[in-house]
């Protein structure tokens, strides 16, 4: 599992590669290749090095080894990570917008607001 930090260093979110759970266990989204959808069929953003970047390139959430992107603050571990849930079926995605130029900045967006 893979956790993924916010814009204050909190762990607020895990994934085994495939899809992505707040870190009390809730499936909220998925990968498709580099694109990330919520189960609602919301597109959410892209995985790019290590970042998941919104639909204007800034950023949501970051790995412990994500490279460019902003500054990333120091690491905190949130509670105790829960056990993944099964994850919602997957509705009909959302046509995905064209790619933004990454940025340096943090989404105004938390990634819970977008699931």
């Amino acid at each position: 599992m893979i956790d993924l930090y916010d814009d204050q260093g909190r762990a607020t979110a895990f994934c085994d590669g495939r899809t992505i759970y707040l870190w009390e266990g809730r499936a909220v989204a998925y990968l498709l290749d580099d694109k990330v959808f919520a189960f609602s069929g919301r597109f959410i953003g892209w995985l790019t090095d290590g970042w998941i970047i919104d639909d204007e390139g800034r950023c949501l959430l970051f790995e412990s080894d994500a490279i460019r992107g902003p500054g990333k603050p120091s690491r905190r571990d949130g509670p105790h990570k829960s056990s993944p849930q099964t994850p919602p079926p997957r509705c009909l995605r959302q046509a995905v917008p064209a790619r933004p130029a990454g940025s340096a900045e943090w989404s105004d967006s938390t990634f819970a607001e977008l699931t």
